[in-house]
């Protein structure tokens, strides 16, 4: 059993009855209690259990979304590591689509100031950075604003979408995983996400590693629809091969 089949059922187990221990965990997947702590190591880590004296309890992240504001305190030198590999994918003086997200976010904020390059983004906080920059055409797709991200979303931003090729996609994420695929909590991110990653030539995932094995309600996407994924160090080499076995080079910064 791969790891991140190992942790969705413990987390699974976990939602289903309230409370999972370590001693019962390791018995029934037939693993060393080790494994079951680095496993619930891992599930707290990406917010999805809370450990507690001899095993862990669920945490619900569905109605917990965080605000854009506070994931952009998270993380932030993985964040500029990912972002600075991301550079080295950028089309140059292509089109690139600029999916909202903090991550995507620190691309921005790297861009060298005589960048060619055109910008199709949801976005309102890339979109303000981007405005300064003399060498980007910028097109700020329009929509409802989701005050909690600071996307655009909605049918004029799919429709838009659905108008353009690009030559790059860089997506964001909630979670990605080889089970579920790419996942967000809205519905309405979603659909903007799966319609930029349609309307893009080349697509790549730019996540920090605690993001990897998590899945939340919506699906917008595959790890196949992938060219590459940019995380961090800590994505380990049994989960990052297990990534690249979907089709996606993985690149850890």
């Amino acid at each position: 059993m791969y790891a991140e089949e190992r942790q969705q059922r413990i987390l699974a187990e976990a939602r289903r009855v309230g409370r999972v221990e370590v001693t019962a965990l390791a018995e029934s997947l037939d693993v060393t209690p080790e494994t079951v702590r680095r496993d619930l190591t891992a599930l707290e880590r990406r917010g999805s259990l809370r450990r507690v004296h001899g095993g862990a309890i669920p945490v619900e992240r569905l109605e917990l979304e965080p605000t854009l504001a506070a994931r952009t305190t998270r993380l932030t030198a993985e964040k500029r590591r990912i972002a600075a590999r991301a550079l080295d994918e950028l089309p140059a003086g292509g089109t690139l689509l600029l999916d909202a997200g903090t991550t995507t976010l620190a691309v921005v904020e790297l861009l060298p100031p005589d960048i060619d390059l055109t910008v199709v983004t949801n976005s309102i906080a890339a979109a303000s950075i981007l405005i300064t920059h003399p060498g980007v055409t910028l097109y700020l797709i329009g929509g409802r604003v989701r005050g909690r991200t600071g996307a655009a979303v909605g049918d004029w931003a799919t429709e838009a979408l659905a108008g353009i090729v690009g030559d790059l996609a860089l997506m964001g994420t909630n979670g990605f995983s080889v089970a579920r695929g790419l996942t967000t909590p809205d519905q309405s991110e979603a659909a903007v996400k799966r319609a930029m990653i349609a309307s893009a030539r080349r697509s790549v995932l730019v996540s920090d590693s605690t993001k990897a094995g998590d899945a939340h309600f919506h699906r917008f996407g595959q790890l196949s629809d992938l060219d590459l994924v940019i995380t961090d160090t800590d994505l380990d080499d049994e989960r990052a091969a297990e990534i690249s076995s979907c089709g996606p080079r993985v690149v850890r910064a």
